[in-house]
C-alpha cells in the first residue's frame, strides 16, 4: 500500500473558463454597486502607482519602506497645497471676472445670433426664416450662456460637493500611503495567486502592461503639466482676461488626444473675439495655441512619451469615453489601464494566432479537372 500523496487532477478547460468569467462578473458588479465610493480608492491606487518607483529608489538607499511611503506622500500634499496656494487667488480673481462678465456674454452671443439669422432671412428671404425664429435663436443663445452661469455658481457653493471634495483630499492621501507602503507585498500576494500553469505567460504580459502603463502616464502627466503652464502663462501674457484659467485646464485635459488643445482654442477665441476690439488680440491668442501644438508635437510629446506607448489616439479616446459613460468619473480614471491592458492581450492573442496551425494551415490543393 503505498503512502504517497495523490495526484490532484488536472483542472479542464471549463474549469477555467468559469474562474475567468466569475472573475470578471465580480469585478464588474463591483463597479457597478460600488461606483459612488471608489474614487479616492481608485485615485489612491494611481498615486501609489505613479509613486513607486521612487519609494524603491529610496529603499534601495536604506530607509524603510514605510518611512519612504511617508516621505512621498507628504511631499505631494506639500507640493499640491504650495500650487493651489499660489495660484488660489489668480483662479479666485479670474472666476469673479467670469461670473461677472457671463450675462454680458449672453447678451453678445444673443445679438450675434440674432443678426446671423437676420442675415439669413435677407438672403434666402422670409419664407425659409421668419422672424419668430430669429426671435427663438436669439432667447436661446442667451439662455444657454444664463445656464452655465447658474450652474458654475451652483458647482462653486455646492455644500454637498464641497463636501465631497474635501472628503476625498483627506480619505486619498491616507489610502495612498498605506498603498504605496504595502505595494511590494500586495504584488507579490497577487503574484502567489497565479495559475501555476500559465504563471510565466501571465507576468510576461503584466510587464508589457506596466511598461505601457507607466510610460502612458507618468509622460502624459508631464506633458499635461508643461503644456497647462505654458498655455496659462501665455494667454495671461498675451491679456487675456481668463487666459489662465481656461489654458491651464486647456493643459490638463490634453490627456484626451486633441480635446485639450481644441477645446482650448475655442474657448479661448471666443473669449478673445469679446474681449477685444480689433483683430490683432485675437490673432495672438490662435498664436499661442499654434505654438503650444507644436510644442506638444515636436518636442513635449516625442522627449516624454515617444514610441514607448503603444495607445493609439483613438483606442484612448473611445476608452476615456467610454468608461465615462458606463462608470462616471470612475471609469474614467480606469479607462487608460483597462485600454492598455485590453490592447496588451489582444497584441498576445493576435501573435498566438498568427503562430497558430488556424492561420498556417495552407488551402486544401485545387482538384484538377478530368480530361474531356
Amino acid at each position: 500500500m503505498s503512502g504517497a500523496a495523490p495526484t490532484p487532477a488536472g483542472a479542464s478547460r471549463v474549469q477555467r473558463l468559469a474562474l475567468l468569467a466569475g472573475l470578471l462578473l465580480v469585478v464588474w458588479l463591483g463597479l457597478n454597486l460600488f461606483a459612488s465610493i471608489l474614487l479616492p480608492f481608485v485615485a489612491a491606487a494611481g498615486i501609489a502607482y505613479f509613486l513607486d518607483p521612487l519609494a524603491g529608489r529610496l529603499t534601495g538607499w536604506g530607509l524603510p519602506r514605510g518611512l519612504a511611503a511617508l516621505l512621498l506622500v507628504i511631499g505631494l500634499i506639500t507640493t499640491t497645497l504650495l500650487f493651489a496656494l499660489l495660484l488660489y487667488p489668480l483662479i479666485v480673481s479670474q472666476l469673479g471676472i467670469l461670473i461677472a462678465r457671463l450675462p454680458a456674454y449672453a447678451h453678445d452671443l444673443q445679438l450675434w445670433a440674432t443678426a446671423q439669422v437676420s442675415r439669413l432671412q435677407a438672403e434666402l428671404g422670409p419664407g425659409y426664416v421668419n422672424a419668430r425664429l430669429r426671435d427663438l435663436v436669439g432667447s436661446q443663445a442667451g439662455a444657454m450662456l444664463s445656464f452655465l452661469a447658474g450652474a458654475v455658481s451652483r458647482v462653486i457653493g455646492g455644500g454637498f460637493a464641497l463636501f465631497n471634495v474635501l472628503s476625498l483630499l483627506i480619505v486619498t492621501p491616507i489610502i495612498a500611503f498605506y498603498l504605496l507602503r504595502d505595494w511590494p507585498g500586495i504584488l507579490t500576494r497577487l503574484d502567489s495567486w497565479l495559475p501555476r500553469r500559465y504563471a510565466e505567460v501571465l507576468r510576461a504580459q503584466a510587464r508589457e502592461v506596466d511598461r505601457i502603463l507607466s510610460a502612458w502616464l507618468r509622460g502624459q502627466a508631464l506633458c499635461s503639466l508643461i503644456l497647462g503652464l505654458f498655455y496659462a502663462g501665455a494667454l495671461t501674457a498675451v491679456g487675456l482676461d481668463l487666459g489662465l484659467i481656461v489654458g491651464f485646464m486647456s493643459g490638463v485635459i490634453s490627456f484626451i488626444p486633441y480635446v485639450g488643445t481644441i477645446s482650448g482654442a475655442v474657448s479661448s477665441i471666443a473669449l478673445a473675439f469679446a474681449q477685444f476690439p480689433n483683430w490683432h488680440g485675437v490673432a495672438l491668442v490662435g498664436s499661442v495655441f499654434v505654438a503650444g501644438n507644436l510644442l506638444e508635437s515636436y518636442v513635449i510629446y516625442p522627449r516624454f512619451l515617444g514610441d514607448r506607448v503603444e495607445l493609439p489616439a483613438a483606442w484612448v479616446i473611445f476608452a476615456l469615453f467610454a468608461g465615462g459613460a458606463a462608470f462616471g468619473f470612475v471609469g474614467v480614471l480606469l479607462a487608460v489601464p483597462v485600454a492598455a491592458t485590453l490592447g496588451v492581450l489582444i497584441r498576445f492573442w493576435l501573435r498566438r494566432y498568427l503562430a497558430s496551425p488556424l492561420y498556417l494551415d495552407p488551402p486544401p490543393p485545387a482538384r484538377s479537372l478530368p480530361p474531356r
